[in-house]
């Protein structure tokens, strides 16, 4: 009887030791991410401004506000999810419905997808610079940038949407053969509105590793602060603004710390989207 509460006690010795690590864990995440945003807010809150917000750069970041690197950003984020979600998406389909899991074929894709995923972003600029801006033509451009950045988002979401749609169950597969759906009417009607929320959680997961993506745009998209007029235009995205004001730009640290702020909170804002769209995928699935 002793010996079985010794064991007793050491079992609830180590429920605690391992309950008191978990807590300690989230409690230094979470101190961490505190400190960041309370240097970024400390720093470049007394800067921001909505001339910061509308104003294009002088004096090469000192003065002025980000209106040209923002709008930069949007257009090179443009371009590389209009590009990447077409082919992910298609993608994910074919392996999830048109190819058997363990053949060939699809174990090669998923594996090209896994490499393409682990792929430093400082080679994914290298190769957009001798691709896309020297053998195509395109220069240092926001087209340049965006393709390159969709190239990038492939592995993130072909992965989330392949994930999504096998998590729809089989049962709705056969119900719509009983009812004499084709495949491509039940992909369309029934599978695809089922796996939507992972599917837009995975998008919005990308478009938020794209916003903070640096080095693949070094090669490709440039330096230019100017309003780009058109696609072929080079432009500076927000990120690479941060680094060169942090970086090359006596005197920057201000407005770095500004347009870091402001990054930050995009990030912040795209991933409470991506939570809330999870957290009503679970809703949907304990209802269903």
């Amino acid at each position: 009887m002793h010996k079985m509460t010794n064991i007793h006690t050491q079992q609830i010795l180590r429920d605690r030791a391992v309950q008191f690590l978990i807590y300690a864990s989230v409690v230094l995440v979470s101190a961490v991410f505190i400190w960041i945003l309370t240097d970024l807010v400390r720093g470049g809150v007394a800067h921001l401004s909505w001339e910061f917000l509308m104003e294009s750069p002088r004096d090469t970041g000192r003065a002025g506000g980000i209106a040209s690197i923002l709008v930069s950003t949007l257009l090179i984020l443009l371009v590389a999810v209009l590009t990447a979600v077409p082919v992910a998406w298609t993608t994910a389909i074919l392996l999830v419905e048109f190819v058997a899991i363990d053949s060939v074929f699809g174990k090669t894709v998923r594996f090209s997808l896994h490499v393409l995923a682990g792929v430093p972003s400082i080679v994914f600029g290298l190769f957009g610079n001798a691709f896309f801006s020297i053998y195509l033509g395109l220069g240092f451009s926001i087209l340049s940038g965006g393709l390159t950045l969709a190239c990038m988002l492939l592995p993130i979401l072909a992965s989330t949407a392949e994930a999504g749609l096998r998590a729809v169950p089989c049962a709705y597969r056969m119900s719509a053969s009983a009812l004499g759906l084709t495949r491509t009417a039940a992909l369309v009607h029934l599978i695809l509105p089922v796996a939507a929320p992972v599917l837009a959680a995975g998008l919005l997961l990308g478009i938020g590793r794209a916003l903070a993506e640096t080095a693949a745009l070094l090669f490709t998209s440039g330096y230019s602060e100017r309003m780009p007029d058109s696609l072929l235009d080079s432009g500076r995205a927000l990120a690479l603004h941060i680094f060169d004001l942090s970086m090359n730009v006596p005197g920057g640290d201000t407005p770095a710390y500004a347009s870091a702020l402001v990054l930050v909170s995009l990030l912040l804002c795209i991933n409470v989207l991506a939570m809330k769209f999870a957290h009503g995928l679970h809703r949907r699935k304990i209802m269903t």
